[in-house]
């Protein structure tokens, strides 16, 4: 999620002193595609009502940032007007069920009391894995969840801020995470003592311990007027016709959140395209955030967040809807 808010000293401490030396750096892209043709790109098709609503307890405020398994299966974050947690959610007739809380952060740890949330997931090896944002309001870092006979949470995050004055300095966030050959690979947002919130890329062999681009971001702030001058997040990457494509959230100076395309050939060079996708109906009117692709033979559906108050973070209302890209042939 974009948290803008202010460190306290003792985070700004802690960051110094603790994350100075925790992070791995290397040079690397994904897999390099061919073959594809740079004309093509993609219309943004959503239903006219959301697939999930906020309920009466824990997803009172805000139901948001869906992390879609299979089609069938769905983890999403729920906001109560103080905490983020996340709760699953299966479909049944293309009908969603909401099945209850899944995880909620643990004040006695590093998480704190605010959020564990908005996260990636996929199953591995017979269980289901999340990578998820926690940690106090304003310091977010990423940690691991599995799903298994015995559930349970990595004692401490799994990707770290960054050192002194680098690009992600103040925070990590927003995960989404992709399988290729041996290695996971993981695309987020960081944030910088500027509050900046840019996108990057790190890679894994096995999903707990990462290695960081050593030239992130790879995605940059838009110019003055753009739709995501004020801030990037969220973003959402898969595979189609010989490129990578990216969904990401990007936030205007009046905090209207759209979805903006992009595409590579490597995974880590990326060239934004002029399509810029904005919420149709009243729900998602002024937020259209959070995707989470799902790419099944020629159709590409698109789980997302929408809302209808702009803000940069949450009560906004928040619902989950549902759309296809549809490609558009040269």
């Amino acid at each position: 999620m974009n948290r803008g808010v202010a460190l306290s000293l003792a985070a700004l401490i802690s960051s110094a002193l603790g994350l100075a030396g925790c992070g791995r750096y290397a040079d690397f892209t994904l897999p390099v595609l061919t073959g594809g043709d740079a004309r093509w790109s993609f219309t943004f098709e959503s239903r006219p009502e959301p697939v999930l609503s906020p309920g009466d307890g824990w997803d009172s405020h805000d139901a948001l940032a869906p992390a879609v398994i299979d089609g069938r299966s769905m983890l999403y974050s729920g906001f109560d007007g103080h905490t983020w947690r996340t709760g699953v959610a299966t479909a049944d007739g293309g009908i969603w069920h909401k099945q209850g809380v899944l995880l909620e952060p643990d004040a006695r740890g590093w998480e704190g009391d605010y959020i564990a949330a908005n996260g990636s997931a996929m199953p591995v090896g017979g269980q289901i894995w999340y990578w998820y944002v926690a940690g106090p309001r304003g310091f977010p870092r990423i940690g691991l969840w599995r799903r298994s006979a015995s559930p349970r949470k990595e004692p401490r995050p799994v990707v770290e801020a960054g050192p002194y004055q680098s690009w992600d300095e103040r925070g990590v966030a927003d995960p989404y995470v992709v399988r290729i050959g041996g290695w996971f690979y993981m695309y987020y947002l960081g944030q910088d003592r500027a509050r900046r919130q840019r996108l990057g890329v790190a890679r894994s062999e096995d999903g707990l311990r990462w290695e960081k681009l050593r030239s992130n971001p790879i995605l940059e702030l838009g110019a003055s007027g753009a739709f995501d001058e004020n801030g990037l997040g969220e973003p959402a990457v898969w595979e189609y016709r010989g490129f990578y494509w990216m969904l990401y959230t990007g936030r205007d100076i009046g905090e209207n959140r759209r979805l903006g395309l992009a595409r590579s050939a490597d995974g880590v060079h990326w060239k934004k395209l002029p399509a810029v996708f904005s919420g149709s109906e009243a729900w998602d009117s002024k937020v259209l955030c959070d995707p989470s692709v799902i790419v099944e033979g020629s159709e590409i559906r698109v789980w997302f967040g929408g809302g209808d108050v702009a803000r940069p973070d949450e009560n906004i209302h928040g619902r989950i809807g549902m759309a296809i890209l549809r490609p558009v042939p040269p």
